[in-house]
C-alpha cells in the first residue's frame, strides 16, 4: 500500500521563524504525520530573519529558476532546502532576493507593513504549487497554515483543478489568531487576473484585510480548522455558514489525536478485493 502524501504550506515552523503558536503547530503535526507512516512535504517562505548560515539552507539547482508572473512582471523562483535534525524531516523555501530581503518578515526595517506583502503572498502560494509540479509529487492532503497561504485553495481549485497532481487532492485550511492591521492594498483583485481568473474569483479581496483573507482560503478549502482558542468572530461565523467539515479548536493538551482524526475522513483506504 502507498504512503499517503500529506503537503503542508505554512506560514511559520520552529526553529526557523522563532517560538510561536502557529511554528510549534506546524512543527508538531507534520511531525506526528511523518511518524503515522505518511509521506510529507514542508513549505516555508524564505523570510529575512531566518539565518540561513545556522540552519543550512542550501539551494536546489534543479528546482530553481523558473519565473513567475507577477502584475506583468517576472520574478525568478529560487527553492533552498534544510532539515530539522532532530525531526528527520526536510523543509523547502521559496525564495526570492526583491521579496524576501535581509532582516524582515512581514514589516520592513523602520516598522512599517511592507506595500509588496501581496505580491510575495501571490508568489509564495504560486511557487509552492509550480515546485510540487516540478518535483512531480501528488498528494493527497494540502494543510495550509497562517493567512500568507490563503490563495493555495483558490490556485487548486481554480487553475490547478485539471492538473492530474491535484485533481483529487483534499485542501485543509487552519485559521490562528494572528491578524495584521490594515490591508494588502486594492490592487490584489487586479494582479490577481493576470493568473486567468475573472473577477467573480477574485472580487472578494477588493478589501484584502486579514479576515477578508481567512474568510477567502476558508470558501476554496474542503475543510477547516479552528488552530488558536480564539479567533475573530467574523471568520467563525463564516466558517459555520459553511457547509464542509470543521474541527474547532481541540485545545492545547493531546490535540496531535485530533488532528489525526480529522485527517482520516480525506484520506480513503482502498478496499480490499476478495478473490
Amino acid at each position: 500500500m502507498d504512503k499517503k502524501r500529506v503537503l503542508y504550506v505554512s506560514q511559520e515552523i520552529i526553529p526557523y521563524t522563532g517560538e510561536t503558536n502557529m511554528g510549534d503547530i506546524a512543527a508538531e503535526i507534520s511531525q506526528m504525520t511523518q511518524e503515522n507512516g505518511s509521506d510529507i512535504r514542508m513549505f516555508l517562505p524564505r523570510f529575512g530573519t531566518i539565518n540561513e548560515r545556522r540552519h543550512q539552507l542550501h539551494e536546489v539547482i534543479r528546482l530553481s529558476g523558473m519565473n513567475l508572473i507577477i502584475d506583468d512582471f517576472d520574478h525568478q523562483l529560487i527553492i533552498k532546502v534544510a532539515s530539522i535534525q532532530k525531526l528527520r524531516m526536510q523543509v523547502y523555501f521559496i525564495d526570492n532576493e526583491e521579496f524576501f530581503p535581509k532582516k524582515q518578515m512581514f514589516h520592513d526595517l523602520e516598522g512599517n507593513f511592507m506595500s509588496n506583502n501581496d505580491e510575495r503572498m501571490i508568489f509564495y502560494c504560486k511557487g509552492v504549487i509550480e515546485t510540487v509540479r516540478k518535483l512531480g509529487w501528488k498528494p493527497d492532503i494540502i494543510h495550509c497554515q497562517g493567512w500568507f497561504t490563503s490563495l493555495v485553495p483558490m490556485y487548486i481549485k481554480k487553475l490547478y483543478s485539471e492538473d492530474p497532481l491535484f485533481e483529487d487532492v483534499k485542501v485543509i485550511y487552519s485559521v490562528f489568531d494572528n491578524s495584521f492591521k490594515g490591508s494588502l492594498g486594492d490592487s490584489l483583485p487586479e494582479k490577481l487576473l493576470f493568473e486567468d481568473l475573472n473577477y467573480e474569483d477574485v472580487k472578494d479581496l477588493s478589501k484584502a484585510n486579514s479576515i477578508n483573507l481567512n474568510k477567502y482560503a476558508v470558501f476554496y478549502s474542503d475543510a477547516v480548522i479552528q488552530a488558536t482558542k480564539k479567533i475573530d468572530k467574523r471568520i467563525l461565523d463564516y466558517i459555520k455558514l459553511q457547509d464542509k467539515p470543521f474541527m474547532s479548536y481541540p485545545g492545547s493538551e493531546n490535540y496531535l489525536e485530533a488532528y489525526q482524526d480529522f485527517y482520516s475522513q480525506f484520506i480513503e483506504e482502498p478496499e480490499l478485493i476478495e478473490s
